[in-house]
């Protein structure tokens, strides 16, 4: 049981639905099966929720470190010493500063592995906005924490998986950002991730266009031909398997995206307008690329029915079992690889001749 992956929490926005949806789904007992959870927050913000909420029965084991934490119980570090005043539905500096403080001293403990994973319930990206926090998002400031490498905004469902090529940018700077090289290394992280986190052998991605009807043959825009075409030939000239560009209406209305593992948008919204109408519910944010595993639901703050008891934990299960499904087949890829057989000479990978491809 002391081995149990340890999975990190933070609270978010303590005025949203975050702690709602983290108490509900840690009184699913089926968690405490599959991993050990440890919340960054504090007691009384957390004993107000539940009393709020009408949810008395599951009680935190507080500890003071992840060495500490009861692999049989939901487990909660204290993050600061001070009364906080809980205003929910509301969008005000508090939120923004306790959210900050529960990420931190999570992202604290994930960066030198005392925890395995992090899921993060949402943060308003205006009111978290600091000396110490000047991102767009998670997404960013977990990219500089990891150590500035490429990632990618990967949306992963039952059903479907997305990244974007650009994230959290003004829809008139999505042309200038898209790039030959930028989407080559979208596209070679995708395929690294699929084998590595999802154990999908050979992974299928397909590639959407910018341009209405994917550019119509150069009538409606010029950068299908000019710029994805060339990225999508090169990334499959270096193994990767993808295909494109499509016209990302016909895409997904006429259910192509069920063909492939994968599909890598160019923006945000086209991506995430399709996945949420898809997946809503049940979907997950996931940071492919960096050095650990983050997770986290998809859904922002809901100030509008905080409070209200009626928040669907669903995705923030999900993307507790997200999480400890990529570490699990990490750590088996891990184990695996230091045991390749060697035959005549030569190395014989076993990793992933020993699963099936996995959706």
């Amino acid at each position: 049981m002391s081995n149990k992956i340890k999975i990190g929490i933070s609270i978010g926005d303590v005025n949203g639905i975050g702690l709602e949806v983290i108490i509900k789904a840690l009184s699913e007992n089926q968690i405490l099966d599959y991993c050990t959870p440890i919340v960054y927050g504090h007691s009384k913000v957390v004993s107000y929720h539940r009393k709020a909420l009408g949810m008395t029965d599951l009680i935190f084991n507080v500890i003071a470190n992840p060495d500490a934490a009861n692999p049989k119980k939901a487990n909660l570090i204290n993050c600061w010493e001070e009364d906080v005043k809980i205003d929910l539905g509301t969008s005000n500096e508090t939120g923004g500063k306790y959210a900050l403080l529960s990420l931190e001293k999570a992202t604290d403990d994930l960066i030198n592995g005392r925890i395995d994973a992090l899921v993060t319930a949402p943060i308003n990206k205006h009111n978290i906005q600091s000396d110490a926090f000047k991102f767009p998002g998670h997404t960013e400031y977990l990219q500089e924490r990891s150590g500035g490498g490429d990632v990618l905004m990967f949306m992963i469902s039952e059903d479907l998986r997305v990244g974007v090529v650009t994230g959290h940018i003004p829809v008139g700077q999505v042309a200038p950002n898209i790039s030959k090289e930028k989407i080559l290394k979208k596209l070679v992280l995708m395929n690294e991730s699929l084998k590595k986190d999802f154990w999908i052998e050979k992974p299928k991605i397909a590639v959407l266009g910018l341009n209405p009807h994917a550019g119509d043959n150069g009538l409606l825009g010029k950068e299908e031909g000019d710029v994805i075409i060339p990225a999508v030939q090169e990334a499959f000239d270096k193994g990767v398997i993808c295909f494109g560009p499509y016209p990302a209406d016909g895409f997904f209305g006429n259910g192509t995206y069920k063909q492939f593992d994968a599909v890598l948008a160019m923006y945000h919204d086209q991506g995430l307008i399709p996945f949420k109408t898809i997946a809503f519910g049940s979907g997950v944010n996931y940071t492919a690329g960096l050095k650990f595993v983050r997770t986290s639901p998809d859904h922002g703050t809901g100030y509008d029915i905080a409070g209200q008891n009626i928040a669907d934990a669903s995705s923030f299960i999900a993307a507790i079992f997200a999480a400890t499904h990529i570490i699990r087949n990490r750590k088996e890829q891990e184990e695996l690889l230091k045991n390749q057989l060697r035959t005549g000479g030569k190395l014989i990978e076993t990793a992933f001749d020993l699963k099936d491809d996995a959706n």
